[in-house]
């Protein structure tokens, strides 16, 4: 097995298999566990076994598919996040582990019982892995897509995590609740809201490399100015929010001064921003006053 030619014949060793591979050794693992269904235990001892022919058709097809850029985590239909193992499908974005500060930064300001909004859920990832961490939260997602929310409710179930499903033009659903209160027990007050919004500007040359090429366009970018998405949810987010409450958005690694004045602008207090294990601002806030 080789760059030039990634074809995978059967009569190898898997020990000989990840020597010379074309992709990346950890991508190549991840593939090869999958398509014989062994963990990286199972690999390392059964490293002297040899691929059969239906095993070595399966593998190539896998690797062709990553050799043509896509994504790991949707060729196999699962991604960890937050210690906790996610489906994913090309309908919702990759959990990243820089989003992994988002969840911590909730669970510190989340109080007993508390009320939590994770605002375009998307694989449901923030909002499971809050209300699995904290089965006492009342935890509500929201997506405009059918389809992400159809994939956020499978993992919820699978992690054993109550979560509460709404589809939802942001705050389009509660605000209708609000009014007319058609939606008995809903529940439009929140103490945290917390949101990972589409905040890739239009035309960013990130959009057409890597796995960005395979992720939906519009859970990446506003097709704005990167900002549209986080000024409707600041500027709707009092609404909802009880006294005190904090407001957690993630967003882009240069947009951090940007959202701390739209937070202030609304009249939120505490202001700030984190940074994420690569030192880059990728989470701001504030308080609700």
């Amino acid at each position: 097995m080789n760059a030039s030619d990634p074809r995978i014949v059967a009569g190898v060793t898997l020990g000989a298999l990840q020597i010379g591979a074309p992709l990346d050794a950890v991508d190549h693992r991840i593939l090869l566990c999958h398509a014989l269904g062994l963990t990286r235990v199972g690999l390392i001892t059964q490293s002297e076994r040899m691929l059969t022919a239906d095993e070595a058709q399966r593998l190539s097809a896998l690797v062709a598919r990553r050799l043509g850029g896509e994504p790991v985590a949707y060729i196999i239909g699962r991604r960890e996040f937050f210690g906790l193992p996610f489906e994913v499908t090309p309908a919702v974005l990759i959990p990243r582990p820089d989003t992994e500060l988002l969840v911590e930064l909730a669970l510190e300001r989340l109080p007993p019982a508390g009320r939590v909004l994770d605002m375009g859920t998307g694989s449901g990832a923030i909002a499971v892995a809050l209300a699995h961490t904290r089965p006492d939260a009342r935890v509500t997602a929201l997506d405009v897509s059918e389809a992400a929310l159809a994939v956020a409710a499978r993992n919820a179930a699978a992690n054993g995590a109550r979560v509460r499903l709404l589809r939802s033009d942001w705050y389009a659903a509660l605000d209708s609740a609000d009014a007319d209160n058609a939606a008995a027990g809903t529940d439009a007050t929140f103490d945290l809201i917390v949101s990972n919004p589409p905040y890739i500007a239009s035309g960013d040359r990130h959009l057409s490399e890597g796995d960005l090429r395979f992720e939906p366009a519009g859970a990446l970018t506003d097709h704005a100015d990167g900002l549209s998405a986080l000024r409707r949810i600041v500027a709707g987010a009092a609404s909802h929010l009880a006294p005190q409450g904090w407001l957690l958005m993630e967003h882009g690694y240069d947009q951090a001064a940007a959202v701390r004045a739209l937070l202030s602008a609304q009249g939120y207090g505490d202001v700030q921003s984190w940074r994420d294990l690569s030192g880059i601002e990728r989470v701001s806030g504030g308080r609700a006053r």
